[in-house]
């Protein structure tokens, strides 16, 4: 039997917001946006995933996510596309033998190299490198 993970809860202290920063900023699709009698939610799917997230009114757990990964095959074009659209984002860092060290991993070894950005509400993400695909005028 297959278990597969479909959806992640996302806090949010303001649902309109975050949407928008994510739809303008990340450039999720929205797939559903349902309210009734005070319940909303609003789901998103980030491009190429099969896993969406679900942002919900709960301002008093807004920001306590930390740690949701997204997957690119070319970190460096990821993260220019991000700050394109005025997405604040860390530098990019890289792990050896359990020490972070600046900059990319110098051969694009596979889950190495990151960069990490937060949602509005302070919802932490990293962006990890798997599969590295150069761009096609590199």
């Amino acid at each position: 039997m297959d278990w597969k993970l479909e959806l992640i809860v996302v806090p949010s202290a303001d649902v309109d917001r975050s949407k928008s920063f994510y739809i303008d900023h990340l450039n999720f699709d929205l797939t559903v946006d349902y309210e009734n009698k005070g319940f909303r939610v609003v789901q998103l799917v980030p491009p190429g995933s099969a896993c969406a997230i679900a942002l919900m009114p709960n301002p008093e757990a807004a920001g306590t996510l930390q740690g949701l990964h997204l997957v690119v095959p070319n970190i460096g074009a990821a993260r220019s596309e991000l700050i394109g659209r005025d997405t604040e984002v860390s530098e990019l860092f890289h792990y050896v033998e359990g020490r972070q060290h600046p900059g990319p991993d110098p051969d694009h070894t596979d889950y190495a190299t990151f960069f990490t950005f937060n949602d509005p509400d302070g919802n932490g993400w990293l962006v990890q490198e798997v599969g590295w695909t150069p761009l096609k005028d590199q």
